[in-house]
Protein backbone atom coordinates (compact mmCIF):
# COMPACT_ATOMS: atom_id res chain seq x y z
CA UNK A 1 0.00 0.00 0.00
CA UNK A 2 1.15 3.15 -0.94
CA UNK A 3 0.99 6.39 1.75
CA UNK A 4 0.21 9.36 0.32
CA UNK A 5 3.58 12.03 0.81
CA UNK A 6 3.35 14.14 3.23
CA UNK A 7 3.48 18.02 2.58
CA UNK A 8 6.59 19.54 2.93
CA UNK A 9 6.66 23.25 4.22
CA UNK A 10 9.63 24.99 3.27
CA UNK A 11 8.64 28.27 4.41
CA UNK A 12 7.27 29.19 0.89
CA UNK A 13 4.75 26.75 -0.11
CA UNK A 14 2.19 26.72 2.67
CA UNK A 15 -1.22 26.31 3.25
CA UNK A 16 -3.34 29.68 3.03
CA UNK A 17 -5.85 30.84 5.68
CA UNK A 18 -9.15 31.47 4.18
CA UNK A 19 -10.99 33.47 6.44
CA UNK A 20 -14.28 36.15 6.57
CA UNK A 21 -13.76 38.87 8.52
CA UNK A 22 -17.46 41.11 8.67
CA UNK A 23 -16.05 44.36 10.40
CA UNK A 24 -13.50 46.60 9.65
CA UNK A 25 -12.50 50.21 11.07
CA UNK A 26 -12.76 52.70 8.78
CA UNK A 27 -11.31 55.86 11.32
CA UNK A 28 -12.17 58.84 11.52
CA UNK A 29 -13.30 61.08 14.79
CA UNK A 30 -16.53 62.72 15.85
CA UNK A 31 -17.13 65.38 18.35
CA UNK A 32 -20.02 66.60 20.10
CA UNK A 33 -20.46 69.73 22.95
CA UNK A 34 -23.91 70.98 24.22
CA UNK A 35 -24.89 74.31 25.25
CA UNK A 36 -27.05 76.04 27.10
CA UNK A 37 -30.06 76.12 23.98
CA UNK A 38 -27.61 74.39 21.32
CA UNK A 39 -25.80 71.50 20.61
CA UNK A 40 -22.68 71.30 18.22
CA UNK A 41 -22.18 67.26 16.58
CA UNK A 42 -18.86 67.12 14.26
CA UNK A 43 -17.22 64.44 12.47
CA UNK A 44 -14.47 64.66 9.57
CA UNK A 45 -15.50 63.08 6.36
CA UNK A 46 -12.01 60.95 5.60
CA UNK A 47 -12.68 57.29 4.96
CA UNK A 48 -10.27 54.64 5.25
CA UNK A 49 -8.81 51.01 5.44
CA UNK A 50 -5.03 50.55 6.89
CA UNK A 51 -2.92 52.91 5.24
CA UNK A 52 -5.33 53.49 2.20
CA UNK A 53 -7.88 56.39 1.80
CA UNK A 54 -11.29 55.17 0.26
CA UNK A 55 -12.56 58.44 0.23
CA UNK A 56 -11.66 62.31 1.71
CA UNK A 57 -15.53 63.07 1.62
CA UNK A 58 -18.05 60.28 3.43
CA UNK A 59 -19.30 61.60 6.34
CA UNK A 60 -20.47 60.28 9.61
CA UNK A 61 -22.67 62.62 10.81
CA UNK A 62 -26.71 61.87 10.02
CA UNK A 63 -29.51 64.61 10.61
CA UNK A 64 -31.89 62.19 12.31
CA UNK A 65 -34.24 65.26 13.01
CA UNK A 66 -34.87 68.70 14.19
CA UNK A 67 -33.53 68.22 17.58
CA UNK A 68 -31.16 65.58 16.69
CA UNK A 69 -27.85 64.58 14.68
CA UNK A 70 -25.93 61.07 15.02
CA UNK A 71 -22.53 60.81 14.38
CA UNK A 72 -20.93 57.03 14.13
CA UNK A 73 -17.25 55.60 14.09
CA UNK A 74 -16.13 52.25 13.41
CA UNK A 75 -17.62 50.35 10.80
CA UNK A 76 -18.67 52.31 7.80
CA UNK A 77 -21.45 49.82 6.13
CA UNK A 78 -22.51 49.15 9.73
CA UNK A 79 -23.03 52.87 10.25
CA UNK A 80 -24.83 53.34 7.30
CA UNK A 81 -27.45 50.11 7.73
CA UNK A 82 -27.86 51.43 11.56
CA UNK A 83 -28.53 55.01 10.41
CA UNK A 84 -31.51 53.37 7.53
CA UNK A 85 -32.66 51.33 10.94
CA UNK A 86 -33.17 54.37 13.22
CA UNK A 87 -34.53 56.73 9.68
CA UNK A 88 -37.03 53.91 9.35
CA UNK A 89 -38.36 53.40 13.07
CA UNK A 90 -38.78 57.64 13.51
CA UNK A 91 -41.12 57.45 10.25
CA UNK A 92 -42.88 54.75 12.08
CA UNK A 93 -43.23 57.07 15.47
CA UNK A 94 -44.31 60.07 13.32
CA UNK A 95 -47.05 57.88 11.67
CA UNK A 96 -48.26 56.88 14.52
CA UNK A 97 -48.03 59.38 17.00
CA UNK A 98 -48.36 62.40 14.51
CA UNK A 99 -45.49 64.25 16.11
CA UNK A 100 -41.68 64.00 16.28
CA UNK A 101 -39.54 61.93 18.23
CA UNK A 102 -37.86 63.95 21.10
CA UNK A 103 -33.88 63.60 21.04
CA UNK A 104 -34.29 61.93 24.71
CA UNK A 105 -36.44 59.55 22.83
CA UNK A 106 -34.05 59.24 20.31
CA UNK A 107 -31.66 58.46 22.60
CA UNK A 108 -33.48 55.73 24.39
CA UNK A 109 -34.43 54.09 20.82
CA UNK A 110 -30.60 54.31 20.09
CA UNK A 111 -29.62 52.49 23.10
CA UNK A 112 -32.51 49.21 22.43
CA UNK A 113 -31.59 49.39 18.97
CA UNK A 114 -27.88 48.36 19.32
CA UNK A 115 -28.67 46.17 22.36
CA UNK A 116 -31.14 43.76 20.53
CA UNK A 117 -28.32 43.35 18.03
CA UNK A 118 -25.27 41.96 21.39
CA UNK A 119 -24.94 39.15 19.88
CA UNK A 120 -24.12 40.06 16.16
CA UNK A 121 -23.72 43.97 17.20
CA UNK A 122 -23.52 46.97 14.55
CA UNK A 123 -19.39 47.98 14.86
CA UNK A 124 -20.55 51.38 15.03
CA UNK A 125 -19.84 53.90 18.14
CA UNK A 126 -22.12 56.58 18.31
CA UNK A 127 -22.28 60.10 19.66
CA UNK A 128 -26.05 61.49 19.46
CA UNK A 129 -26.27 65.58 19.81
CA UNK A 130 -29.91 67.26 20.49
CA UNK A 131 -31.83 69.55 21.86
CA UNK A 132 -33.89 68.27 24.37
CA UNK A 133 -37.98 69.39 25.17
CA UNK A 134 -36.87 71.92 27.37
CA UNK A 135 -34.21 73.45 24.70
CA UNK A 136 -31.26 72.67 26.56
CA UNK A 137 -28.17 71.00 24.73
CA UNK A 138 -27.51 66.85 25.14
CA UNK A 139 -24.75 65.12 23.99
CA UNK A 140 -25.14 60.94 24.64
CA UNK A 141 -22.07 58.92 24.25
CA UNK A 142 -22.49 55.15 23.11
CA UNK A 143 -20.78 51.35 23.37
CA UNK A 144 -21.00 49.35 20.52
CA UNK A 145 -23.48 47.27 22.31
CA UNK A 146 -26.10 50.43 23.65
CA UNK A 147 -24.58 51.47 27.00
CA UNK A 148 -24.82 55.11 27.06
CA UNK A 149 -24.99 58.26 29.28
CA UNK A 150 -25.96 61.96 29.07
CA UNK A 151 -22.57 63.91 28.87
CA UNK A 152 -21.35 68.01 28.42
CA UNK A 153 -18.60 66.91 25.48
CA UNK A 154 -17.73 63.66 24.41
CA UNK A 155 -15.28 62.72 21.42
CA UNK A 156 -15.25 59.41 19.47
CA UNK A 157 -13.21 57.84 17.19
CA UNK A 158 -9.11 57.00 16.27
CA UNK A 159 -8.57 60.51 17.57
CA UNK A 160 -10.55 60.42 20.81
CA UNK A 161 -7.51 59.92 22.95
CA UNK A 162 -5.81 63.24 21.82
CA UNK A 163 -9.31 65.71 21.63
CA UNK A 164 -10.89 64.15 24.78
CA UNK A 165 -8.47 65.53 27.34
CA UNK A 166 -8.73 68.79 25.40
CA UNK A 167 -12.48 68.94 25.74
CA UNK A 168 -12.37 68.25 29.59
CA UNK A 169 -10.29 70.77 30.19
CA UNK A 170 -11.63 73.50 27.97
CA UNK A 171 -15.38 71.92 28.55
CA UNK A 172 -15.38 70.73 31.48
CA UNK A 173 -13.33 73.03 33.00
CA UNK A 174 -11.01 69.82 34.48
CA UNK A 175 -7.63 70.87 36.54
CA UNK A 176 -8.68 74.51 35.97
CA UNK A 177 -9.32 76.70 39.23
CA UNK A 178 -10.75 80.13 39.34
CA UNK A 179 -12.40 79.76 36.31
CA UNK A 180 -16.22 80.36 35.34
CA UNK A 181 -18.27 77.20 34.77
CA UNK A 182 -20.67 78.96 32.94
CA UNK A 183 -22.10 77.60 29.61
CA UNK A 184 -19.99 78.12 26.47
CA UNK A 185 -21.34 80.41 23.72
CA UNK A 186 -21.73 78.62 20.10
CA UNK A 187 -19.12 81.13 18.90
CA UNK A 188 -16.52 79.43 21.63
CA UNK A 189 -17.69 76.09 20.82
CA UNK A 190 -17.57 76.04 17.60
CA UNK A 191 -13.23 77.68 18.16
CA UNK A 192 -12.67 74.77 20.05
CA UNK A 193 -13.94 71.95 17.99
CA UNK A 194 -12.25 73.61 14.56
CA UNK A 195 -8.94 73.62 17.10
CA UNK A 196 -9.36 70.27 18.15
CA UNK A 197 -9.48 68.80 14.85
CA UNK A 198 -6.83 71.20 13.20
CA UNK A 199 -4.69 69.51 16.41
CA UNK A 200 -5.96 65.99 15.63
CA UNK A 201 -5.09 65.58 12.27
CA UNK A 202 -1.19 66.61 12.93
CA UNK A 203 -1.08 63.08 14.92
CA UNK A 204 -3.80 61.52 13.62
CA UNK A 205 -3.83 59.58 9.81
CA UNK A 206 -7.32 58.53 9.63
CA UNK A 207 -8.78 62.00 10.33
CA UNK A 208 -8.44 64.80 8.06
CA UNK A 209 -9.89 66.34 4.63
CA UNK A 210 -12.97 68.50 5.93
CA UNK A 211 -14.56 68.63 8.61
CA UNK A 212 -18.55 68.45 9.07
CA UNK A 213 -20.73 70.33 11.98
CA UNK A 214 -24.27 70.13 12.47
CA UNK A 215 -25.46 73.06 14.83
CA UNK A 216 -28.48 72.32 16.31
CA UNK A 217 -30.97 74.98 17.91
CA UNK A 218 -34.31 74.71 18.90
CA UNK A 219 -37.06 75.04 16.82
CA UNK A 220 -34.63 75.85 13.89
CA UNK A 221 -33.36 73.52 11.63
CA UNK A 222 -30.06 72.04 11.49
CA UNK A 223 -27.36 73.87 10.19
CA UNK A 224 -24.60 72.32 8.30
CA UNK A 225 -21.01 74.23 8.06
CA UNK A 226 -17.80 72.34 6.54
CA UNK A 227 -14.46 73.64 7.08
CA UNK A 228 -11.41 72.33 5.80
CA UNK A 229 -8.74 70.32 7.26
CA UNK A 230 -5.43 68.59 6.38
CA UNK A 231 -5.32 66.56 3.06
CA UNK A 232 -1.99 64.80 3.80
Amino acid sequence: MLNAPEAQHDGINVPIEHRFEPYDDNGGTSVAIAGKDFCVVAADTRQSTGYSINSRFSPKAYVLSDTSVIAMNGFHADGLTLKKVLDQRLKWYKFNHDKNMSSDAIAQMLSITLYQRRFFPYYSFCVLGGVDENGEGGVYCYDAIGSYERELARASGSASALIQPFLDNQVNKKNMQNVSHAPLELDEVLRIVKDAFTSATERDIYTGDTLQICIIRKDQPVEVQYYPLKRD
